[in-house]
This record gives C-alpha cells, sequence and structure tokens, in this order.
C-alpha cells in the first residue's frame, strides 16, 4: 500500500505552490502605462538656463529671471524675497564677497549656484542685481 509520511506531504505541497506560482507568472498583470500615470508626479521644477542666453556672458538680470526668481520672487523655502529690504539688511552687510561665497556652496534650501549653470562672474552678477533691487549698493565685478 502507498504510504506517504510529513516530509513527502510537504515537498508535494511545496511542489504544487511553485507549479502554480510559474503557472500564474512573476506578477499580476496590470495595465503599466495606466499606473504610470496615476504615481507620476504632480509638477516638475526644472532650473535650467535658457537656450538662447548663451553661456558665459549674461547679466545679472538675465540669470535672475532664468533661474532665481523662481524663488526670490515668492520667497520659497523662505529665499529672501526681491525688495525685501529687511530681510536683505543683515545679508547685505556680508558684502559681495560673502553673498558670492554663501551663494557659490549653497544656502539652506538654495543649492549650490541657485541651481544654475552661471560662472563666477555671471552669478556675482546675479547677486548684484538681486541686492541693489533689494536696497543694496554693490557694484557689479569687472569682466576678467
Amino acid at each position: 500500500m502507498f504510504h506517504l509520511n510529513n516530509r513527502a506531504l510537504a515537498a508535494a505541497g511545496l511542489l504544487a505552490l511553485s507549479v502554480s506560482v510559474f503557472a500564474m507568472g512573476s506578477r499580476p498583470k496590470g495595465d503599466d502605462e495606466g499606473t504610470n500615470k496615476r504615481i507620476a508626479p504632480v509638477a516638475r521644477v526644472e532650473l535650467a538656463a535658457a537656450a538662447a542666453a548663451a553661456s558665459g556672458d549674461r547679466s545679472g538680470e538675465q540669470i535672475y529671471k532664468i533661474v532665481c526668481n523662481a524663488c526670490h520672487d515668492a520667497g520659497v523655502a523662505n529665499a529672501p524675497k526681491l525688495g525685501d529690504k529687511a530681510a536683505w539688511a543683515p545679508r547685505l552687510a556680508q558684502g559681495l564677497d560673502g553673498l558670492v561665497k554663501s551663494a557659490t556652496v549653497g544656502k539652506n534650501a538654495m543649492p549650490p549656484k541657485g541651481g544654475s549653470d552661471a560662472n563666477p562672474l555671471e552669478l556675482a552678477r546675479a547677486i548684484v542685481y538681486l541686492a541693489n533691487k533689494s536696497g543694496g549698493n554693490l557694484k557689479e565685478p569687472a569682466a576678467k
């Protein structure tokens, strides 16, 4: 007569389970495109220079309008707003060199160079533009 022990029953059960898993596939079928749409981000922020502006010879106002205004117009993440003299007063006390150093490495939520591709001269120009629109009297550095 045919006689099974506990090990044989366990092995038979695992075999049956593995066969059913392989028969079903590795994952249930679904609508991948629909799933991707449902989990896509709601919005995206891109801080990139406009293609029309040639890197290397942009004005401070151009850099500000391309990158800086995204945060400094609205005060995003506590960025000091353009024109807010009270918020800019302690920052202006650092002078241009201190502001350039801070902006180059990043400050709080602001990434290095504000996330821009500005070279050092363009970054300094942008800082002068922003600072002077906010109560400062900084001189734009000369091109080297």
